[in-house]
């Protein structure tokens, strides 16, 4: 009697790091963050929860099975709003071993149920796979291209986006860039990173979600933390139907992520103006937050918002987006 073998995927990468900073690549947020997904929530232990962001918009996430520190790891893994692959719908595996010049990295991804899954699986981690060795080889995998454009762009999807896009700067701050001016001469840049995590934390409240700048962790770790936090909470209220806003005010319940999104770009440009730094953001995600926000932002001239201002030609889309808002840029273009 014949059996067909379990669709199973295997690769194998080795990288020259210590087998314990390779084992905090593959299962800590911050470090996941830069090669893997926009967000990720871990609760490293049997029994614990884990959620990654991979791209805006496409969220996988399970249970830990397993967990022996430092040597291996074991995921339910599956997506949010998959039928065909819920969360915990499979076993990921992953094994670090100590190797010459550093260490090994094995993972298996077991119990997908057809060999189009298998296959599908297979390129996504071959992508990120292929990030991991570039991250441990150069310490920055770069721009990710499969979060660079979502495809179907909602106020949600657009938010995480905007994070992926001011991630990198948010890494490059320094404490030299703390008492730096930015484009609201009212706020310097780490009085701008203090609004922005407040901002995240009111933003989420309004979808019943309570938040707290983490006391622990990097400026990036602490805003990807709190606006991961924000989105997801107004991901499971939804966005039909009413809300009441910090001053008690009844407004459409849209208006809450469509705020987080304007708020992670423009913060963003007004950080990375402060810096001296530079954010990449695609056009299609800058177009479609510039009409999402054009209300919101318009009826807010003359409070939040200045009046619109010629931008410089040549600029990048957020420059122009950023001058729609009312913002002079302090960097020359």
């Amino acid at each position: 009697m014949s059996t067909t073998a379990e669709p199973v995927f295997t690769s194998t990468v080795d990288l020259p790091v210590p087998p314990d900073e390779a084992f905090a690549l593959v299962t800590e947020p911050e470090r996941l963050r830069r090669w893997t997904a926009v967000a990720a929530t871990v609760d490293l232990r049997a029994g614990g929860e884990w959620r990654w962001e991979v791209t805006p918009g496409h969220t996988a996430g399970g249970t830990i099975r397993e967990v022996d520190p430092g040597r291996r790891v074991v995921l339910g893994w599956g997506w949010l709003g998959d039928d065909a692959l819920p969360p915990d719908g499979s076993t990921v595996t992953v094994v670090v071993e100590p190797a010459e010049g550093g260490s090994r990295v094995t993972l298996t991804h077991a119990g997908l149920p057809t060999q189009q899954q298998v296959d599908g699986h297979a390129e996504g981690w071959n992508h990120y796979l292929e990030r991991l060795e570039l991250l441990a080889v150069k310490g920055d995998a770069g721009r990710d291209e499969w979060a660079w454009a979502p495809e179907q762009l909602d106020p949600i999807t657009a938010g995480y986006a905007a994070l992926a896009a001011i991630q990198p700067m948010l890494r490059g701050l320094t404490a030299e860039d703390r008492p730096k001016p930015t484009p609201c001469p009212e706020l310097t840049c780490h009085q701008m990173a203090v609004h922005l995590m407040e901002s995240m934390i009111g933003l989420g409240g309004m979808a019943g979600v309570a938040l707290a700048i983490p006391e622990e962790g990097s400026l990036e770790s602490k805003i990807s933390w709190l606006a991961d936090g924000a989105l997801t909470g107004w991901r499971e209220r939804g966005l039909d139907g009413m809300v009441t806003d910090p001053a008690g005010r009844e407004i459409p319940a849209a208006f809450g992520p469509t705020v987080i999104v304007i708020e992670l770009l423009l913060h963003g440009w007004d950080m990375a103006q402060a810096s001296g730094q530079t954010i990449e953001v695609s056009d299609e995600v800058i177009g479609y937050v510039a009409e999402l926000g054009r209300q919101v932002i318009d009826g807010g001239r003359g409070s939040a918002f200045a009046d619109e201002i010629s931008p410089v030609d040549g600029t990048s889309s957020l420059d122009r987006f950023a001058a729609f808002s009312g913002r002079r840029a302090l960097v020359p273009a």
